[in-house]
């Protein structure tokens, strides 16, 4: 058997063992149900600058991260596609200082730009991948951070094993926060719509090659990747 012959056998190996960790944790999850993405909100935190003006959530969905980001920012917008979203957030965020909530198209909206901070948290696979991130990474200011949290499609051996690797920890974090919640509804976060990813980390990467040189594109557990971008400051 030629070493090539070998090396395609262990990644379809690896593929199918994928596979079925990944369908086994989905109905897992699917009678546990927890939020994946409220998990991640503690990276975007920790990367948060300093000193934050102003904020964009892209994707702000009912507003977890709208809410969490409007204790560390003097104004912070928040804008989803979905009107059902938007309208539940403003509910739940109704009388905080410093929010303003649209539904739009972050594609198409009419933004002011300028943002200290732009935030998307599994918005980016909703979108076309590097037309996103270049409007993400235009609606910066000089200096501004793009923070990055998507998910992606599993292709090589390695992502295929870690995929088998995160059920373990997919099934203690999902037991934890399940057995907090207790009898209470699943979070209001969950109900937003979703979709599959369909680029794979390599090509987010590529992608981000071409349109935020020199960002941090990592992979993190619960198939997830995030990106951090610092975009140029103005000269002088």
């Amino acid at each position: 058997m030629s070493a090539q012959r070998a090396a395609g056998r262990a990644v379809d190996a690896a593929a199918a063992a994928g596979r079925r960790a990944l369908a086994r944790c989905e109905e897992w999850n699917r009678e546990h149900p927890w939020d994946h993405n409220a998990h991640h909100h503690a990276w975007i935190e920790r990367h948060l600058p300093r000193r934050v003006g102003t904020a964009l959530d892209v994707g702000c969905g009912t507003g977890d991260l709208v809410r969490r980001l409007a204790a560390r920012t003097e104004h912070v917008t928040g804008l989803d596609a979905d009107p059902g979203c938007i309208d539940t957030a403003r509910r739940l965020l109704a009388g905080h200082r410093g929010v303003d909530l649209r539904c739009g198209d972050v594609m198409t909206a009419d933004l002011p730009g300028g943002y200290d901070v732009v935030t998307a948290l599994a918005v980016l696979h909703h979108l076309p991948l590097e037309p996103a991130l270049e409007r993400l990474t235009a609606l910066l200011a000089p200096g501004g951070t793009l923070l990055v949290l998507g998910l992606y499609r599993p292709r090589t051996a390695t992502d295929h094993l870690l995929d088998a690797v995160a059920v373990p920890a997919n099934l203690v974090a999902g037991g934890v926060a399940t057995w907090r919640r207790g009898s209470a509804p699943r979070p209001v976060a969950m109900t937003a719509p979703t979709a599959p990813a369909t680029a794979t980390l390599r090509e987010v990467r590529d992608a981000a090659r071409r349109t935020t040189p020199g960002a941090a594109v990592r992979r993190h557990l619960f198939w997830r990747f995030s990106l951090l971008h610092t975009a140029r400051r103005a000269p002088g």
